[in-house]
């Protein structure tokens, strides 16, 4: 890995121009021809200078990564020196119980689902005709006993062969009849209109609090687990498996070294000559003899006070071996 820790020395092209100008005017003005002497013609060009500094090398990114809550580590997959990719695991907590908590708010969170998919699709086919079946039954034993309490009345009134409670009886009888179809009217009425847009919107509120809370205890779970936020190397270990690690506490030190910045002091009268883009040499004193291009990134306009220097930084791709 060719990322040295001394300061390193670059070379930035400053664009200090100079330039020759010629114009009929002036040739007219030059004295006459000396004999045995050639005059060419002048001929305007831009030259530029170059500068050395001495800089350091720095990762990219840096960062400490720590644990979001508390807990004991059962996984610590990682060594120092191992290279780690985004999102990659770094540690695991334990998670046992919050993992079940998980797994029943999942099941409750699936089942009320099921609930308000059953209200919104309304009443099946079949409960409808179910429901119209009893209703119908229901209107032909109304119609029977409506007929049987009039006979019962007419033979009552002449005189003829009914009691008094028989004929009390049948009026009872028909009265119930009533009241049964008027009960099997109104459920195959609810069966058709379907569940109300009160009772749908309730159970869509329920569906939303369950899924909330697991969505929260899938937050824990995840939070149990340490990843890598960017690509880089393990630098630092802080832990290790069978450790109790307290919310924030940390856990491993990853730097990104796929691509390295240069870090330089230049003077106050050169800044105004390196411009954002503009493209350096760097030589590295571990490595003789081979030079590296990077970038100017950017210049820090902060200078230090005594030295009247001005940071810059500059992008180089790294070489990983």
């Amino acid at each position: 890995m060719t990322v040295p820790s001394p300061p390193q020395r670059f070379t930035l092209a400053l664009a200090a121009l100079c330039g020759v100008f010629t114009s009929a005017d002036h040739v007219a003005a030059q004295p006459p021809a000396v004999p045995g002497v050639t005059v060419s013609e002048l001929v305007e060009r831009s030259i530029a200078s170059t500068q050395v500094f001495v800089g350091t090398v720095e990762p990219v990114r840096r960062a400490t990564i720590g644990a979001a809550v508390d807990g004991r580590i059962v996984e610590f997959p990682i060594d120092q020196g191992d290279r780690v990719e985004a999102g990659q695991k770094l540690a695991q907590l334990l998670t046992d119980t919050i993992s079940l908590e998980l797994v029943a708010a999942q099941a409750e969170l699936r089942l009320r689902e099921e609930r308000l998919a059953e209200l919104r699709n309304g009443s099946r086919p079949e409960e409808i005709e179910q429901a119209r079946a009893r209703l119908a039954a229901a209107e032909a034993r109304t119609r029977f006993a409506r007929a049987r309490s009039k006979r019962t009345e007419a033979a009552f009134e002449s005189g003829r062969a009914v009691s008094e409670d028989e004929y009390e009886e049948m009026i009872a009888v028909a009265a119930e009849a009533q009241q049964a179809m008027l009960e099997a009217r109104a459920v195959h009425e609810l069966a058709v209109a379907g569940p109300r847009a009160e009772v749908i919107a309730q159970a869509e509120a329920e569906v939303a609090v369950q899924r909330a809370v697991a969505e929260r205890l899938s937050d824990q779970v995840q939070k149990h687990t340490v990843i890598a936020r960017f690509a880089g190397y393990v630098v630092a270990e802080y832990t290790e498996e069978g450790a109790w690690v307290n919310r924030g506490g940390p856990v491993a030190e990853v730097v990104a070294l796929d691509e390295v910045e240069v870090i330089a002091q230049v003077v106050e009268g050169d800044v105004p000559f390196i411009v954002p883009g503009q493209e350096v040499e760097v030589e590295v004193t571990a490595l003789p003899g081979e030079t590296f291009r990077g970038r100017v990134g950017v210049t820090v306009p902060q200078a230090d006070s005594r030295s009247r220097t001005f940071p810059v930084k500059v992008r180089v791709a790294n070489k990983i071996t």
